[in-house]
């Protein structure tokens, strides 16, 4: 791993560091976004089912 960082001719400065990783941050939140919500029918339908298992315990 020292090889990396042996010829300091390819070292980045700290701004261009920063945007990589930004970018690379914005990338991820992008992919990693959570499920979009259940229509409020499906979500309604669901309570209800969970409630009625509850009553059947």
């Amino acid at each position: 791993m020292a090889g990396l960082f042996a010829n300091d001719s390819e070292q980045i400065d700290r701004r261009t560091s920063r945007s990589i990783c930004d970018a690379v941050g914005e990338r991820l939140q992008q992919s990693l976004r959570p499920e979009p919500r259940l229509p409020t029918h499906l979500e309604q339908l669901l309570d209800e089912l969970k409630q009625r298992d509850r009553d059947s315990h």
